[in-house]
C-alpha cells in the first residue's frame, strides 16, 4: 500500500505564543475544536504535554489516542496516531509561524502549517482514509485559526 501525505495551511491574526497553548496543550483541543472531549492518558516531558504524552480525543465517545513525539513551544508539535484509525505509521506536524507585517511594527499573526502522512492499514482503503483525514485535518486548522482570531479581537 502506498504512504499518503498532504498539507493545510490557513493564517491566524493572533500572535503565536496565544495560538501555541490551544495546539500545544492537549486539554484545549475542545475549546476550539468539534471535540467534546479532550485531554491527556498521560503526561510527557516536560509536564503534562511534553514528548511523550498520550493525548486523547473524543466525540460522542468516539475517537484516538495519539503519541507525542515532538514538542517545541512555540513552534512545532509532531504526533503519531496510537489507536482510533486504522493507519500505520501516521506522523502529523503542526508548525506555527510567525508572520510579520511592513516595516518594524512586529509580529501580525501566524502562519499554521499541519502536514500529515500515512499508510493505510487495510488494502482499498487509502482513498477513503485520505479524504477523511484530509477533511478532519482541514476542520482542525479552520477552527484553530477562526477561534485564535476570536480570542485576538477580544483581547485587542
Amino acid at each position: 500500500m502506498a504512504p499518503r501525505s498532504f498539507t493545510r495551511s490557513a493564517r491566524t491574526t493572533a500572535p503565536i505564543e496565544e495560538v501555541w497553548p490551544l495546539v500545544g496543550e492537549a486539554g484545549r483541543w475542545s475549546e476550539w475544536s468539534f471535540l467534546d472531549h479532550s485531554g491527556l492518558d498521560a503526561e510527557g516531558d516536560p509536564a503534562p504535554d511534553g514528548v511523550g504524552a498520550v493525548r486523547r480525543f473524543t466525540r460522542y465517545g468516539k475517537g484516538s489516542r495519539e503519541q507525542v513525539l515532538a514538542w517545541d513551544p512555540p513552534h512545532h508539535l509532531r504526533y503519531t496516531i496510537l489507536s482510533g484509525f486504522p493507519v500505520r505509521d501516521y506522523l502529523a506536524d503542526v508548525v506555527l509561524t510567525s508572520e510579520r507585517g511592513l516595516g518594524a511594527e512586529g509580529p501580525t499573526g501566524t502562519t499554521v502549517t499541519w502536514s500529515v502522512s500515512f499508510e493505510p492499514k487495510v488494502a482499498g482503503t487509502g482513498v477513503l482514509l485520505d479524504a477523511v483525514l484530509r477533511g478532519l485535518i482541514r476542520q482542525f486548522v479552520t477552527s484553530l485559526c477562526r477561534y485564535a482570531d476570536g480570542q485576538a479581537a477580544a483581547v485587542g
